[in-house]
């Protein structure tokens, strides 16, 4: 401590940013500074109210810090830094996924797909969206009232009668050129303006061209313009945010309730009320920070903001529209933080979700909390916390995938799933597969330091369990207990049984014990995981694999009902009689292609 008051004195007063390194030379905390001298050394006060600082402050080894031209410059090296080394002692809202976007294809009969990463050139993307839900909903929108294509380029390529989308109206069928190139950019052009907010402009141009067609006796065009109006009228009474004033903005709200602290943002793109998204930042409990500008300087630090962002909430604006200015400096933003009018009920609205949201979270961990505390009585393990969980997957002993899953902190860690190829074994000895992924697992926890549970679950029997405790006496791992968790009579979800390394097996546990329960849902993750994974594998193994399992297909028929049908989905959704029109398929041949795939 002595050292780093001295070093303190050396520090200059420029604006900057600074690392709090413990003895191991992690980063524990990354923070920004308009004085870095004076910012440091408001750490070592005597009177830190925060026991979370205090905490901090004791595991520091050292202090390294950077200078800066500006405090703004300073926030975006602080940002960088966070996403990099995610410190434990910083407040953290970063989500786990991007954002996901509407993508039109740059394709000669354009695409909508959904779409999340990096974005190509050529390609139009619109959003971002607050989730999938979103993207899949304005598809649907776009396909009632434009009828453009949602298929694959395969199913694309290869249809020969229009698909089940043109028979509901959804689709033109550029597929099997029931609408020209022209017809259908235009089509395209009038989605783009629609998703640009554009739609009286859209309505307008639908009226004219229905009209036009009416004059020219073309009765049926005339009809199809009419009910694409229709169909849009009711789309904007439904989505349309009719009592707001901007066409683009992030109304972002906070609440904080027992120490727990939730961000709302709502998002309107092109007049749209496209949905909220809800943000529970992590490390944020005791914390003293500024919870409003942490999150506009992480959120927008990787997505372009819109030209308006309505918040609340006390905050250095000068320095976060400096931030902005320095990101995106060919841009104008306009950050309102006293809302007045149709912005201030909007936020209130948003206020009212986080309240909402925070409270629920309260009562799920409290749940959770008490959920663990079940379980380390049912086991005998009072410091029980991390929990590693193994399954298998394979079809008849083929695309062996194991799974580990990961609970920790009150919840399951999507981040630290693992997926692993299980090869060199006979096929379908679950016994030998167990071993292996286990033995990687230990391999990485003992060469790569890696975090090591408190408990490794297996989904298994006393076989499964044996593999594992072989595992452990050859690596001499010690202070990680194992638990298999085997199915009961029948394969009934409640009736499993917990058979413990010491050889201990508990069974007839009371179905209310909620402990129990956490286990069933850990395995049943990483069941689900492993599921997941085996039929990716699968799927990029051979796309049309499953049609060559069927006795009586060969090559020719295989070719000629993947092009009849336009691809695998086709076929697994048609009926007999419609197999028995492929050239080649009888009806009894029908009949086993049917019967394989259902």
């Amino acid at each position: 401590m002595e050292d780093i008051k001295n070093f303190i004195k050396t520090l200059p007063t420029h604006p900057g940013i600074y690392r709090m390194v413990d003895a191991k030379d992690k980063v524990i905390y990354v923070g920004k500074a308009k004085n870095l001298k004076k910012r440091v050394a408001s750490y070592f006060n005597k009177n830190i109210p925060s026991p979370r600082t205090r905490l901090m402050i004791s595991h520091i080894q050292s202090i390294q810090y950077t200078v800066t031209n500006t405090e703004a410059e300073a926030l975006i090296l602080e940002n960088n830094l966070i996403k990099e080394l995610m410190p434990r002692y910083n407040v953290i809202f970063r989500d786990d996924k991007s954002y996901p976007y509407l993508m039109m294809t740059s394709h000669a009969f354009p695409m909508l797909k959904f779409h999340r990463g990096v974005q190509k050139k050529g390609n139009k993307y619109f959003g971002p969206f607050p989730n999938s839900n979103a993207v899949r909903e304005s598809i649907q929108l776009l396909q009632k009232v434009f009828l453009l294509r949602n298929c694959d380029d395969s199913t694309f390529n290869n249809r020969v009668r229009p698909c089940l989308q043109h028979q509901i109206k959804r689709c033109t069928a550029p597929c099997v050129k029931l609408i020209d190139q022209k017809s259908y950019a235009e089509d395209c052009r009038q989605a783009e303006l629609f998703l640009q907010g554009k739609d009286n402009e859209v309505v307008e141009q639908m009226t004219e061209h229905m009209n036009i067609a009416a004059e020219n006796e073309e009765y049926e065009r005339a009809a199809v313009f009419r009910d694409r109006i229709q169909s849009l009228r009711q789309v904007r009474l439904k989505q349309f945010v009719s009592d707001f004033s901007e066409n683009d903005a992030d109304i972002i709200a906070l609440a904080e309730e027992s120490g727990m602290v939730c961000i709302n943002l709502v998002m309107i793109r092109g007049g749209r009320h496209l949905g909220d998204k809800t943000f529970f930042p992590k490390n944020a409990s005791d914390s003293e920070s500024n919870f409003t500008e942490i999150f506009l300087c992480q959120h927008y630090d990787e997505q372009i903001p819109p030209p308006v962002i309505v918040t609340e909430g006390i905050f250095d604006k000068d320095l976060v529209n400096s931030f902005f200015k320095l990101k995106f400096p060919d841009k104008k933003f306009k950050i309102i933080s006293k809302a007045t009018g149709d912005k201030r009920m909007w936020l209130k609205m948003a206020k009212r979700n986080a309240m909402i949201n925070v409270r629920q979270k309260n009562l799920l961990e409290s749940g959770k909390a008490d959920k663990i505390e079940s379980l380390r009585k049912l086991l005998n393990m009072p410091d029980l916390n991390r929990i590693e969980c193994f399954d298998i997957s394979h079809t008849m002993g083929n695309q062996t995938i194991a799974s580990c899953v990961v609970y920790d902190d009150l919840g399951m860690q999507n981040k630290e799933y693992r997926r692993f190829n299980i090869n060199d074994i006979t096929p379908g000895d679950d016994y030998a597969a167990m071993y292996q992924v286990l033995e990687r697992r230990v391999k990485r926890i003992i060469n790569e330091e890696q975090t090591k549970p408190d408990m490794m679950l297996i989904d298994g029997g006393k076989g499964q369990l044996k593999m594992a405790l072989e595992v452990f006496d050859k690596y001499n791992v010690v202070g990680i207990r194992l638990v298999s968790i085997a199915k009961g009579e029948g394969r009934k979800s409640g009736l499993e049984s917990l058979i413990l390394d010491d050889g201990e097996v508990l069974s007839d546990i009371p179905k209310n014990n909620i402990g129990f329960h956490l286990m069933q849902h850990i395995r049943d993750e990483a069941h689900r995981f492993a599921i997941t994974g085996h039929r990716q594998k699968r799927a990029k193994t051979n796309l049309s694999s499953s049609l060559e399992e069927i006795e009586g297909i060969g090559p020719k028929k295989r070719k000629a009902l993947l092009v009849y049908f336009g691809g695998l989905d086709g076929i697994r959704n048609a009926s007999v009689e419609e197999l028995s029109q492929v050239t080649g398929i009888d009806q009894k041949l029908a009949e086993i292609v049917y019967n394989f795939y259902h």
